[in-house]
């Protein structure tokens, strides 16, 4: 006697149910690493709230602002801002914003590089924020000196003795004015440094 064997098929529904769980979990995995990184990156600079604390920027008025002469910091005058920003490495069209000019009181003398020689300079600092800048500045005056003359003691004659290297040299005081500025402050600020006079000897 042969005993037929009917095999039954296997059930469909489980496997499909297994398959649309295994999606199901995909897809939740997915959306929460995506959902994680979203959050967790950073922002741009336009995205991050900003300080209400921080200086602001002025807007350009229709009457132009003389700037300070000589080495008198005290006339220079205190604008207010009202234009919020990030933070201070953000862009700005100088178009729209005042700028205030600031000179620093006392000259700077240093040795040059290779000894054989000394440079003197006069700095005007330039920034489009208000007032508080200024107070910053007043407030950090000898670590921004020291920064100052110690950029001045690396300086090469004959590159300094150029257009190039005296533009290089604006640069390089303006980094190392705002780096001592955030360190202390926490807001940098200068749009620029200006000689108000170099001499090299």
């Amino acid at each position: 006697m042969s005993k037929d064997k009917t095999e039954e098929p296997a059930p469909k529904g489980g496997m499909k149910k297994k398959l649309m769980i295994g999606i199901a979990a995909l897809a939740l995995l997915g959306g929460s690493a995506g959902a994680g990184a979203y959050f967790l990156a950073p922002m741009s600079d336009h995205e991050k709230v900003a300080d209400n604390n921080n200086p602001k920027l002025v807007e350009r008025s229709s009457e132009p602002t003389a700037p300070a002469e000589g080495g008198d910091d005290k006339d220079v005058p205190l604008k207010t801002g009202t234009v919020t920003v990030p933070n201070d490495r953000f862009k700005i069209d100088p178009k729209k914003y005042e700028i205030t000019y600031y000179p620093l009181e006392q000259s700077f003398t240093a040795n040059l590089a290779d000894g054989s020689g000394f440079v003197q300079i006069g700095i005007s600092l330039a920034t489009y924020y208000d007032g508080s800048i200024i107070n910053n500045i007043r407030r950090q005056t000898v670590p921004i000196r020291s920064a100052v003359l110690m950029i001045l003691s690396e300086q090469d004659p004959v590159v300094l003795s150029t257009a190039e290297g005296k533009l290089a040299l604006q640069t390089q005081l303006t980094k190392s004015i705002n780096t001592v500025l955030r360190d202390k402050e926490g807001f940098g600020g200068i749009e620029s440094v200006y000689f108000s006079n170099l001499v090299i000897q």
